[in-house]
């Protein structure tokens, strides 16, 4: 039964294609497969829609996170490239604003959050680095995400093509079965 929904292709990330059924009854060879069948399909259906959520949302953090890297590398470069002092205006907290002269210079150093509450001081020149390759990192991440829920969406369409397919055979074979009961039933002898 798991050969069945095994078609030997995935993605390059490993998510797996899900199968295409034409002909139910290459699927089921005795009847009483059906539900196992129908689970087994409903099953990768739901693994499909939990895994497209889960894309989905690092998609959303991916767009929140890369226009703050994009500001956070304007500023170093421009801190970088500027030579007399820069006075700014800052947020103390919501309500209150202060101004500061940054110096700048060769020994200019900038602090980066880096998550979880850390905060780390680098040399300008460093920060840049940093930031320009976690910019291309999270870019690369964004774009690969953007493929994977592309391919679910195909897949999860596929599947639900799948599961109708089998639920209209179960149907129509059991209105078979009735049909055939009641010609027996009303068949005298």
């Amino acid at each position: 039964m798991d050969s069945l929904m095994n078609t030997g292709k995935t993605n390059p990330r490993g998510i797996p294609e899900a199968p295409f059924v034409e002909k139910v009854q290459d699927f089921i060879k005795d009847a009483s497969d059906f539900d196992l069948l129908f689970n087994k399909f409903q099953e990768r259906l739901s693994m499909y829609k939990y895994m497209q959520e889960s894309k989905l949302s690092n998609i959303r953090l991916l767009r929140t996170t890369i226009p703050d890297i994009e500001n956070t590398l304007k500023v170093c470069n421009q801190l970088k490239n500027r030579e007399e002092p820069l006075e700014t205006s800052y947020q103390l907290n919501d309500t209150l604003f202060t101004k500061a002269v940054v110096e700048t210079g060769s020994d200019l150093k900038v602090g980066l959050w880096l998550g979880a509450d850390v905060m780390l001081e680098y040399p300008v020149e460093e920060a840049i680095s940093l930031l320009v390759t976690k910019l291309s990192d999270a870019k690369e991440n964004l774009r690969i995400s953007n493929e994977d829920v592309e391919f679910l969406r195909e897949n999860i369409t596929t599947m639900e093509v799948n599961c109708a397919r089998l639920y209209n055979w179960d149907v129509e074979r059991r209105q078979a079965l009735k049909k055939a009961e009641q010609g027996t039933k009303d068949m005298k002898i």
